[in-house]
């Protein structure tokens, strides 16, 4: 690859810190996959790791505001019940006994699913899981508690009227991302090496590159999805982790066909985890810096660029090209904006009032569309499908930015001072793979001067999640980030 770029600055690379909490020993600081190993040698129990985690939340909860619920006692009593299993050497399933958070916009059986608005009645039965979290509970995921989301998950930041600000651990006077915010904060800060997530235009990947974690938008209808959501086939549920093997490690427990989601595919042949070690050698790799139409700061440029070639080390093929995606902006606001109108058609006068104005904004927008509108928003989406399926009989895969920018200032939906009027206006690089539904992951890559995280996305065709993944696995064991802790 040609592509000419500046070495990064010492800057750029923050010195590694010792873990969080700034305790490198601390069973927090371990991936699901560690603790899962220690739990069988038992040098460690999940009593133990839960106990450690949830001395996070009480630590740097406070000033984070990641979680909207936790629920200590209830993860101790599933810890113990975890700890039991092992020491007899019948642990219930692949996760047994991982702390593990849940995005409020899930059901959890027990627990009010708010998401984020004062208009939802917390007082009512909540007796069913979404698919997603009854995988994890039947594999003995331990839930410590459910985190933050913009209200109905609305844009690419973290803040609601219901449960306000959510920041960064990196710097807590900016945004860890959103839709998913909360949960990329509780994995960035310790606070659970697992969470779940969901993403509609970028809301697991956005979050990630922000907050420096690693997350998976996998192919639409491989997770499956209950309730169905409003926004349609845009919206996806995938892992944020810590680890490449952890997101490997929660895909192989939460894909497969569910009774409720009519559109859920079939459940592998092969195990996402055992694949991960597959080579990079020879693979095709499409580097695009700006999909031919993103404004990219010159710094998370730079950041980028200089982590494409741990591609080239592990022996792939990279050159820099585009695929030519239109601009979909417009269509994919049709789509959001319809959406977001159909999730809340059942509010009265009063609960509208109380939304977040954004929300009504878009809401009102969305009200203005045709279905003609909506039926052209979905010919672009084909036509763009149409056009990723040639790109990538040329190309394995394609890398590109996950963000143009990095975290900035919390509790606004726009960088103060820019010209941008929605969130969607500095997502560019992320909802255009909702639209054609492939598999899509941000890595972490580097840092800004200012010590911020900068993520790099890895896409692939659609129902090569495996492929993606192991992309990913190389760029991680090439560079790194995991023991680098805010």
């Amino acid at each position: 690859m040609s592509t000419q770029h500046d070495a990064p600055t010492s800057a750029a690379r923050p010195a590694p810190r010792s873990g969080p909490g700034g305790d490198p020993d601390s069973p927090a600081a371990l991936p699901a996959t560690e603790l899962l190993a220690r739990y069988a040698s038992g040098d460690l129990s999940p009593v133990e790791a839960t106990d450690a985690v949830l001395d996070r939340i009480a630590a740097d909860d406070p000033a984070l505001n990641a979680f909207c619920q936790v629920h200590a006692d209830e993860a101790r009593a599933q810890a113990r019940a975890s700890e039991e299993r092992w020491r007899r050497g019948e642990p219930q399933g692949r996760l047994d006994g991982v702390p593990t958070s849940v995005k409020d916009v899930m059901l959890t059986r027990g627990w009010p699913t708010l998401r984020g608005s004062t208009t939802t009645d917390p007082d009512q039965p909540w007796t069913e899981d979404s698919p997603v979290v009854a995988r994890l509970r039947e594999d003995g995921a331990v839930f410590v508690g459910k985190t933050t989301t913009p209200e109905i998950a609305w844009k690419g930041v973290t803040d609601s009227p219901l449960h306000g600000v959510t920041r960064n651990p990196w710097n807590p006077a900016t945004t860890p991302g959103g839709s998913s915010g909360g949960a990329a904060a509780a994995v960035a800060a310790g606070m659970g090496p697992l969470a779940t997530g969901t993403d509609g235009g970028g809301s697991v990947r956005i979050p990630a590159s922000f907050s420096g974690i690693f997350a998976l938008k996998p192919t639409w209808g491989l997770v499956p999805h209950y309730p169905a959501s409003a926004f349609g086939s845009l919206a996806h549920s995938g892992p944020m982790t810590r680890t490449v093997g952890d997101a490997a490690l929660m895909l192989d427990v939460i894909t497969g066909p569910d009774a409720r989601d009519w559109a859920a595919l079939a459940q592998p042949r092969d195990g996402f985890a055992a694949a991960l070690d597959r080579p990079v050698r020879g693979l095709r790799v499409a580097f695009s810096p700006d999909l031919g139409r993103v404004s990219v700061d010159p710094e998370v440029a730079r950041v980028v660029a200089e982590a494409v070639t741990a591609f080239e080390e592990a022996g792939a093929v990279v050159e820099q090209a585009d695929p030519g995606l239109p601009d979909c902006l417009d269509d994919f606001h049709v789509l959001w904006f319809t959406g977001a109108a159909k999730a809340t058609e059942r509010l009265d006068d009063d609960q509208r009032a109380r939304l977040d104005p954004g929300l009504r904004e878009i809401i009102e927008q969305g009200l203005t569309y045709s279905a003609q509108d909506y039926l052209t928003a979905m010919a672009t989406r084909m036509a763009m499908g149409e056009r990723m399926g040639r790109f990538h009989a040329e190309y394995d895969l394609l890398v590109t930015p996950t963000m143009p920018i990095a975290a900035f200032e919390a509790g606004r939906e726009v960088p103060e001072g820019s010209t941008a009027r929605r969130w969607t206006d500095w997502a560019g690089f992320s909802y255009p793979f909702n639209m054609t539904q492939q598999p899509a992951a941000s890595v972490p890559c580097g840092f800004t001067s200012a010590g911020l995280p900068v993520g790099l996305q890895v896409v692939g065709p659609r129902h090569s999640d495996a492929l993606v993944l192991a992309a990913c696995r190389a760029l991680e064991r090439l560079r790194p980030w995991a023991h680098l802790w805010p």
